[in-house]
């Protein structure tokens, strides 16, 4: 799908489900959540912010998303106030059957080497959307660490 017409499908109000894992297959928290994604500059970008809560605690986030044609890539730069509460995490990636997947990386801290963070973005149907996100860790193992799964809001 080209990236103009996955987010013309993308755009719209979602409602769904975040979970979350801290560790390995550990479910720390699974909470509802809201998000709308905007076209921006006549649809050549796309914003996504969303709302929700972490053990209790509310926590938002934006990301924007582009699709380099130069690369034939697509680009996020993603912050929230809870994963990314310090930095920008700018991540690029390839397109996939239903999306696209995006890698980027974070410091733990100043005497630790980066960690890795894959995103997996699939339009499963017009109104179902399961954004994937993992954790790599140094050694390149990684783990899921949160799944939203989204479904439209029709008006």
């Amino acid at each position: 799908m080209a990236a103009k017409a996955l987010f013309e499908k993308l755009a719209g109000t979602w409602q769904g489900t975040c979970r979350t894992w801290f560790r390995p297959e550990e479910l720390a928290d699974e909470s509802e959540i809201a998000g709308e994604f905007v076209p921006v500059l006549g649809g050549r970008f796309l914003r996504h912010t969303y709302d929700s809560t972490l053990q209790d605690k509310p926590r938002h986030g934006e990301e924007m998303i582009a699709f380099n044609a130069i690369t034939n890539t697509f680009e996020t730069a993603w912050v929230d106030d809870f994963h990314m509460n310090y930095a920008i995490m700018f991540s690029q990636g390839k397109a996939t059957e239903h999306g696209f997947s995006v890698r980027g990386g974070y410091d733990v801290s100043e005497d630790q080497p980066r960690w890795g963070w894959r995103t997996e973005f699939a339009l499963l149907d017009e109104d179902s959307l399961q954004i994937t996100a993992y954790n790599i860790f140094p050694d390149g193992k990684e783990y899921k660490a949160i799944e939203t799964l989204y479904r439209r809001v029709r008006e």
